[in-house]
């Protein structure tokens, strides 16, 4: 009885255990996204290859001379950085320069991430603030655009959002879903990048609730301004599938860093991404809206979490806690 009683081991809550951890999800994160990286690089050629070899190489170092230099705990291990890499070059065209990689990758890792205080206390989704310091720094080549080896087009043209924004041109579905359009790297195969997905939600890794919310605002709104100008607005079909809303709803929104934590919170920040995204598309200057609808949101994240916590269990609702 003695020998039980020694082995007790008093703590505080939480007492729920689980197998689960960063280096676990970051690497399932990875994994599903080597099928849309692996047919970016046979869409677009071997130089696309090079440009992830880049980005990824320059946010394992940028992490890990930040990590030293603020003498805290080794965490390159964790494989944050190797997603970081990955996303920053499938948001980007496919001749994007190498030197503007590195520089975009070094912004996504020390000002996105560690200037916050490493993973878990960023605001932005890392690999997003380095896309849009890249888009304000090289305007031109940010976006220049050439078609992918799958395609029936003949000559390069515009992205199908900028096609159908400046031209009037709607894009077949057919086209959209299975990736044979101009786009950036890792964005124009929506089928892949669901596929790829699909584990992420059945682990719970991702927040169901946010993509969830994204597209239903999005095909709802999408199919509203449709019927009211069928000639000027695609339909709801169509703004699913392309541009960057796929990998920005499963990959980006959803990451668990910058989402809210609450189920309610959930829906309000997917539902406000997918306002901003169709407001963007069909009535502001830009083509995409999916980068700075995201980021835009991301920041409200706090305000959103506090609004929408929970009642501590035995508190009056009018009681501060």
């Amino acid at each position: 009885m003695a020998n039980e009683q020694n082995s007790l081991i008093l703590s505080t809550s939480p007492h729920i255990k689980s197998d689960e951890s960063v280096r676990k999800i970051m690497l399932s994160v990875n994994i599903t996204l080597v099928p849309a990286a692996a047919f970016s690089v046979y869409q677009f050629g071997l130089y696309t290859l090079l440009l992830y070899a880049v980005s990824i190489a320059t946010c394992l170092v940028s992490e890990y001379v930040v990590v030293r230099l603020r003498k805290r705990t080794f965490t390159l291990n964790d494989g944050s950085a190797l997603v970081t890499g990955i996303l920053l070059v499938m948001v980007l065209p496919p001749r994007f320069p190498a030197y503007g990689v590195v520089l975009g990758a070094f912004v996504s890792i020390v000002i996105g991430k560690q200037i916050f205080g490493g993973l878990g206390n960023n605001i932005f989704n890392p690999a997003l603030i380095g896309r849009a310091f890249l888009a304000a720094t090289y305007p031109v080549h940010i976006s220049q655009w050439i078609l992918p080896r799958m395609s029936a087009a003949a000559v390069s043209g515009a992205t199908p959002l900028a096609g159908m924004k400046f031209d009037g041109i709607v894009t077949p579905f057919s086209d959209l879903f299975f990736g044979t359009v101009s786009g950036s790297i890792g964005e124009t195969s929506a089928i892949l990048l669901i596929l790829g997905s699909l584990y992420l939600l059945m682990k719970k890794y991702i927040k169901w609730r946010i993509p969830a919310s994204i597209f239903v605002t999005v095909i709802v709104l999408g199919e509203i301004f449709h019927l009211i100008n069928p000639a000027k607005f695609p339909g709801p079909v169509f703004h699913l599938f392309a541009g960057g809303l796929m990998i920005g709803a499963l990959y980006m929104a959803a990451d668990m860093v910058t989402s809210p934590i609450t189920k309610k919170g959930c829906v309000i920040y997917g539902c406000a991404i997918g306002l901003l995204v169709i407001i963007i598309r069909l009535f502001g200057g830009l083509a995409e809206g999916v980068m700075y609808a995201i980021l835009f949101m991301n920041a409200f994240v706090p305000l959103i979490n506090r609004a929408t916590k929970p009642r501590i269990f035995g508190t009056g609702v009018n009681h501060e806690y």
